[in-house]
């Protein structure tokens, strides 16, 4: 089994979600984990400490000790007991715990004082999901190591659909896996990565640009590396937190400049994914002042950028491989394909520009995957992670 022998310490929070923690629990014994379950008080208004000793075998414990026995519950001892604590659910109230360092129950107890590496499956309603509050507590326990598992997209128990599902327990099972047992599918490879939008001045004040949030590119980044690869990111101007330690980065703002930085690296390269909504026009003539209102009407005039795609793909090695993407409004499949032709790249990713929750600024994504062997792929609505792993393997598969 693939978890064989491995100890995970499984919280379960106050949340609807909690059903699915037994489902997850039986996924693990399966594969050869042995699970210790920790609840809040809440947690267990949602599912019985009967279903889940069943299951895992083991009682639940959700006290620091027994009110007859007097047992004491060594929160300490448990996380040393460990080699992963999972959290699935993990509300909106313990991750505040969590991020601030609280500690008024045996779960809370457990994480401060646990040594093994802690995994997260937040769920929650969407608005809370996408709260400030909550989006700057996942950020603060991901900084602290904690692997945080995006919530999933669709139908919530408020009747709303959108992102806050807890990552079903098939999903989470695969996470562990992985965890425990990395692919290394790119190891020794070089792989360049260009992502974020770019900027065009118009003047000192003002450009033209685009929403990229380069976070596609950077999740394939994070997949990249994890499976063994140098990665060297190529990246537009992003509000995202790159990891200097992780990867090889270089700064650009132009589309000028990340041509020059990305052929700079090019033949060095093993593997090059072109995730940069890069300008296709530039202003002619950007003036040294600020532009002043002095009428009803301004007219520029916009030159065409270098495709950054295209002249690398004329120089690209036999050896080499090169991943595109579309992001398209209309005719998608069709300008895509002449994509994936003209600029000679080995596979195009086409994401819609007009499908709810797909591109841009989103943490989740839908795509189409065009082979230049004929191969077509598609996906669900999923995490940027889940896209991610998604095109590693195509392109294992391809390059192969």
């Amino acid at each position: 089994m693939n978890l064989e022998g491995k100890r995970i310490l499984v919280g379960v929070t106050g949340s609807i979600a909690a059903y699915k923690t037994a489902i997850l629990t039986r996924l693990l014994i399966k594969s050869g984990a042995e699970v210790q379950l920790v609840a809040t008080a809440s947690a267990l208004d949602f599912i019985t400490p009967l279903t889940l000793a069943t299951l895992s075998k083991r009682p639940v414990f959700s006290t620091f000790f027994e009110k007859n026995s007097g047992q004491w519950h060594n929160h300490v001892e448990l996380g040393l007991w460990a080699d992963l604590f999972l959290v699935a659910p993990l509300s909106a109230n313990t991750l505040a715990k969590f991020a601030q360092g609280g500690s008024d129950n045996l779960l809370t107890a457990t994480y401060l004082s646990c040594r093994c590496p802690v995994m997260l499956a937040p769920a929650m309603d969407l608005d809370m999901y996408q709260h400030p509050s909550v989006r700057a507590n996942l950020e603060k326990v991901a900084s602290f190591g904690n692997i945080v598992l995006d919530a999933e997209t669709g139908e919530l128990a408020s009747g709303l659909s959108g992102q806050g599902r807890m990552m079903e327990p098939e999903h989470i099972l695969e996470q562990v896996i992985q965890f425990f047992n990395p692919k290394k599918d790119f190891l020794g490879k070089k792989v360049m990565i260009t992502l974020g939008p770019t900027q065009e001045a118009l003047d000192p004040v003002r450009f033209l640009s685009n929403h990229s949030s380069g976070k596609m590119g950077y999740a394939l980044a994070k997949a990249f590396e994890a499976q063994g690869a140098e990665v060297y990111l190529v990246v537009g101007p992003v509000s995202l937190k790159l990891d200097e330690n992780r990867f090889q980065i270089r700064r650009v703002t132009t589309a000028s400049e990340m041509f020059e930085a990305a052929k700079a690296l090019h033949a060095q390269m093993d593997l090059v994914v072109f995730a940069a909504a890069v300008a296709d026009f530039r202003p002619e003539n950007p003036v040294a002042q600020k532009i002043k209102k002095a009428g009803e009407e301004l007219t520029l005039r916009l030159v065409p950028n270098v495709d950054l795609a295209f002249e690398l793909g004329k120089i690209k090695r036999a050896n080499q491989f090169h991943v595109g993407f579309a992001l398209e409004t209309e005719q998608e499949e069709v300008n895509a394909k002449a994509k994936l032709v003209r600029k000679n790249f080995d596979l195009v990713v086409l994401n819609s520009a007009v499908e709810a929750g797909v591109g841009f600024k989103h943490d989740t994504n839908q795509v189409r995957i065009f082979h230049k062997s004929g191969r077509e792929v598609s996906s669900a609505l999923l995490p940027k992670e889940s896209i991610a792993a998604l095109i590693l393997e195509e392109v294992k598969n391809a390059a192969s």
